[in-house]
Formats: structure tokens, sequence, C-alpha cells
């Protein structure tokens, strides 16, 4: 069992940066692939970003390509996402998520654990 907590979110202007973290309890979050997804009122959850268990894989959607890093420190359970060059339309809740298994995945249902979500408004 796999407990997540995002934290991070705020209100920033166009062009800004955020660094958004999750924090994972359980002796073996280094064994599970993480993902962050979003979600903006009245749209679907849409995927961000994922990284393998061993940090060697990672893929991004091409909305945020170039912009965003995916990253994990095994040692410490955490994982970060790194958002530059905000835009008004990246502005939605953000989630990490957590499955058992190897291989990366962008949909979501394929995930076992979530966080609670944690708010980024990007001004204009």
């Amino acid at each position: 069992q796999v407990q997540l907590v995002d934290t991070g979110g705020g209100l920033v202007q166009a062009g800004g940066s955020l660094r958004l973290s999750c924090a994972a309890s359980g002796r073996t979050f280094s064994t599970y692939t993480v993902g962050w997804f979003r979600q903006a009122p009245g749209k679907e959850r849409e995927f961000v970003a994922t990284i393998s268990r061993s940090s060697g894989t990672t893929a991004y959607a091409d909305s945020v390509k170039g912009r965003f890093t995916i990253s994990r420190d095994n040692a410490k359970t955490f994982v970060f996402l790194q958002m530059n060059s905000l835009r008004p339309e990246d502005t939605a809740v953000y989630y990490c998520a957590a499955r058992a298994g190897v291989s990366t995945s962008n949909n979501y249902r394929n995930y076992d654990y979530w966080g609670q979500g944690t708010q980024v408004t990007v001004s204009s």
C-alpha cells in the first residue's frame, strides 16, 4: 500500500515556474512507476508525465514537453514535477499517481494510488 501527498501548487504568472512534490509513504515506493496527471474544470483527467521506478524511462505529454521535468528520489520517497514557462492553459488540479510494475503508462486508469491533488493556477 502506498499513500501519496501532493504539494507545491499555487498561483503564478504566465512564464513563471512551480515545483510540485509528491511525498510517498511505504517502504516499497521505489518499486512503483509514478505519473503526474491534471484535471481542469469540466475536462477529463489528462496525462502530464511519467517516470519508471528506476528513473530510466520518462515520458511527457506533447503539451508540456520541453517545459516540464519529472524526477524522483527513491531514497527519500519523493517524486517531483518541475514546471517552467507556465501558460494559462496549464491551470488545473495536478495529481501524482503510482502503479506497481515496471512499465510506464499515460492512461490514468492504470494507476492504483492517487494523491489528493494540488491546485495550479497560471494567470495571463
